[in-house]
């Protein structure tokens, strides 16, 4: 029976789908996919604290998820409002947007190291999260569809109507969530599973908005779950804005005609290329602190690795931040030493209004690309 995409599509196979893992090209580009993802999570652990990634990489990695939605921020509003340089009421909604990933991704980080898997409750706390709701899953009668968007050929038209009906929603993500954790019974390598599984979640589509956001944190997640990345900093969804049309076109292909194995090395293809983006970002970052450190100390007496570690964890810093570190409070103080650092040329001084923050030029570089 042919596909019919303004018809909820409640005959969505439950997982495992149709093996892939024996293609020769699908292996290749797993091997390949699983070195470049190695050599990050060794980077990783080079780094003297690697949750200083918070507000470098995990936060491009929100802004550029976020934009693949069609929500922008500036990463010049981003860093502000990281830094604390923005009152919350200043701040713009895309940013807030940008900022609520963020923190979706690290809660749902703690919850998996709590409960050691992804269930329904991380699920649904990470889009929680991701959309500042108290709402679950999609109502049996929801009338959800996903249509073209406004500056596309034919905007407006139906492109997937995903499942909807009493307990189908709740039977196909229980398929799911056990399709992640139970590798006896699902003995497939982690990163397939991940490809698999991520097609799986946008088809199934459990909640009325932010689906996209939530899988693409949830991958990340999962990564971290099966012990293949330290921390959830991968670059993900560059490679997917970047190549958007096609992830659209691979994730069609596989509901349209249950063709797996394009939509598998699309996904692989990503994780290698963000692996080796993010462990170049990673590398930079841990040879530009080296010699600063020595650098500073020769010129400030009281530069420490504590203080260098601080001011290559955010571009955009407050001194607040920094004599929170160093257990400073006088503002008197703290201008002194941050006069040191524009002198020396570790950080150079920017104004907004009122506001005075301080800039790691050296990081906004190597985060540029």
């Amino acid at each position: 029976m042919p596909y019919d995409r303004t018809k909820p599509f409640n005959e969505l196979p439950l997982l495992p789908s149709n093996e892939v893992e024996d293609d020769v090209e699908v292996l290749k580009k797993l091997v390949s996919a699983s070195r470049a993802l190695a050599a990050t999570n060794s980077s990783i652990h080079r780094l003297p604290n690697p949750t200083m990634l918070v507000n470098t990489i995990a936060l491009q990695e929100a802004q550029t998820s976020t934009a693949i939605e069609n929500i922008f921020t500036t990463e010049d509003e981003l860093y502000k409002a990281v830094s604390d340089s923005i009152q919350e009421d200043n701040i713009k909604p895309a940013t807030k947007e940008v900022l609520r990933y963020r923190e979706a991704l690290w809660e749902g980080y703690k919850l998996i190291l709590a409960n050691g898997q992804i269930d329904m409750d991380c699920v649904i706390s990470t889009f929680r999260q991701v959309k500042n709701s108290t709402a679950g899953l999609r109502s049996p009668q929801s009338l959800t569809v996903i249509r073209r968007g406004q500056s596309e050929f034919r905007s407006g038209e139906i492109v997937y109507t995903p499942p909807r009906g009493e307990g189908i929603l709740e039977r196909k993500m229980e398929n799911l969530i056990e399709y992640l954790n139970d590798d006896i019974k699902y003995p497939s390598d982690p990163l397939i599973k991940m490809c698999i599984s991520h097609y799986q979640f946008e088809a199934i589509h459990p909640f009325s908005d932010g689906n996209g956001r939530t899988g693409r944190i949830l991958n990340l997640l999962y990564l971290v779950n099966k012990g293949l990345l330290e921390q959830p900093v991968l670059y993900l969804s560059k490679y997917i804005l970047i190549n958007k049309d096609d992830y659209y076109y691979h994730l069609g292909v596989v509901t349209q005609r249950n063709s797996w194995k394009p939509w598998v090395l699309y996904m692989l293809d990503a994780v290698e290329k963000t692996a080796l983006l993010t462990n170049q970002l990673i590398l930079s970052i841990i040879s530009q602190m080296e010699p600063t450190l020595l650098y500073a100390k020769t010129r400030i007496k009281w530069y420490t690795k504590e203080v260098n570690e601080a001011i290559f964890s955010q571009p955009y810093i407050k001194p607040k931040f920094l004599g929170n570190i160093m257990g400073i409070t006088s503002r008197t103080t703290l201008t002194k030493y941050f006069n040191k650092l524009v002198d020396a040329k570790i950080l150079s001084v920017a104004k907004d209004g009122k506001e005075v923050f301080y800039i790691n030029d050296d990081l906004i570089q190597i985060l540029k690309g």
